[in-house]
């Protein structure tokens, strides 16, 4: 027979682990963490697409020169 207090004791350990162990699958959760990127980086885009499209037009401008300078050098 075993003295209840180390039964509850031993209870007691099991729920915090498993409350550890909740906590990290909740924040491991790729798909839900990816959506919550996803979802702030429309809402920042709808306060303020500005900086959106000054990165894609220096994305644009850097593609650009890279294939002129590819097809229009002799490298």
């Amino acid at each position: 027979m075993t003295d209840p207090r180390v039964d509850a004791d031993i209870k007691l350990k099991r729920a915090r682990l498993q409350e550890t162990l909740d906590e990290l699958e909740e924040r491991l959760d790729v798909k839900k963490r990816a959506t919550e990127v996803g979802d702030k980086a429309k809402e920042s885009y709808n306060d303020n697409p500005v900086p959106y499209y000054l990165v894609a037009g220096a994305v644009v401008a850097v593609v650009g020169g890279l294939v002129a300078w590819a097809l229009f050098t002799n490298d």
